[in-house]
């Protein structure tokens, strides 16, 4: 209980704090934790620091930003968020999407690093995931589309290309991501449901334009994105599946999309 308790405070503490000057030590201090502790915890829950988790989640608001309010400063968005140049958040920027805020300003925006999902409760046991991620925020969306088809992909041996660097799978991941923003419709959503996981929920009951959707995903398969001086061939996995369930449960929903996806390896 003590571990979920801790998962729960801090992932509470990082959200409301976004905005403001903090390390990892005022996380475990607000958590009642050592910072070794907290660092040993997200390791092995989420696979990474909580460092990079937040820079990744600063980033994600900030894109957001940017995406929806055209007409605000780069300065100011960057000010927003505790940097005190235009020149140090754009390297922070750059280094999560591959671009800088300006060029992200054409690009369609996507959810690329939600929130961790907290740990839920089964019962009386507690379920903790690792790298999943929540979208919740998306619940009524699911539920205005119960009868619409999902796009679901995962990248195909993301390992090798972790193992070259872990910006190299960043880069994966993102690019993963652009591919299907650019196959999705201009009223399909875009997010992800872990790891290297994704889906589309689309605006369509039929299912030959869900298949159009995925049909247009996997023909830039074996394609390659550049890390250095690497050309990186990428192939992701790609389903088209809809919500069975009598009654939409957040978590069923989520089960069902990574069954769909586990189905076709």
């Amino acid at each position: 209980m003590h571990n979920v308790e801790l998962l729960v405070n801090s992932l509470d503490y990082i959200e409301k704090h976004l905005k403001d000057n903090f390390k990892t030590v005022d996380i475990a201090d607000a958590c009642y934790c050592s910072k070794s502790t907290l660092e040993k915890l997200f390791h092995y829950v989420y696979a990474t620091s909580v460092h990079e988790y937040v820079i990744r989640r600063r980033m994600m608001q900030a894109a957001e930003l940017i995406a929806a309010q055209p007409q605000r400063s780069i300065l100011s968005v960057a000010t927003e968020f505790g940097y005190s140049s235009h020149e140090a958040f754009a390297r922070a920027f750059k280094d999560i999407w591959n671009c800088n805020p300006s060029e992200f300003r054409r690009k369609k925006f996507a959810e690329l690093y939600p929130r961790f999902r907290e740990p839920f409760q089964e019962g009386e046991e507690y379920v903790m995931q690792r790298k999943s991620v929540d979208i919740s925020q998306l619940y009524n969306l699911f539920n205005e589309r119960r009868a619409c088809y999902f796009v679901c992909c995962d990248i195909k041996s993301l390992i090798p290309i972790n193992d070259i660097s872990r910006k190299a799978g960043d880069l994966a991941i993102l690019e993963a991501m652009q591919r299907m923003n650019a196959a999705a419709g201009g009223e399909d959503v875009v997010f992800r449901i872990g790891g290297d996981e994704f889906c589309i929920l689309t605006n369509s009951r039929d299912p030959e334009y869900a298949q159009q959707v995925a049909d247009a995903i996997k023909a830039h398969n074996g394609e390659t994105f550049a890390y250095g001086d690497k050309d990186i061939p990428l192939t992701l996995y790609v389903v088209v599946t809809k919500f069975a369930g009598a009654s939409l449960k957040y978590n069923e929903l989520f089960s069902e999309l990574h069954m769909a996806i586990k189905e076709t390896k």
